[in-house]
């Protein structure tokens, strides 16, 4: 599945927590096989808003939602919840 490029926020994001290669690294491995273990690609809750997540790093969480053409469009980048 492909990601849509990240809006300039959300590249700030990255950059002013130094994710920027974190997160090229995980887009790569999402790009090849969204399910890759060391992703952690879950649901969010509640689960019939069809939103999703991936691990940037044990921090960090991409959350995500697939678009009609089968795309993920990344809409926040945030701390992961405990």
């Amino acid at each position: 599945m492909r990601i849509k490029p990240l809006r300039d926020d959300l590249y700030n994001v990255l950059e002013k927590h130094g994710l920027e290669r974190k997160f090229v690294k995980q887009k790569l491995l999402f790009e090849q096989n969204y399910r890759y273990p060391s992703l952690h690609t879950e649901k969010i809750e509640p689960k019939h808003l069809n939103i999703y997540s991936f691990r940037i790093d044990r921090k960090w969480r991409a959350v995500f939602i697939v678009t009609e053409k089968n795309e993920a469009e990344i809409v926040d980048i945030n701390p992961h919840y405990k």
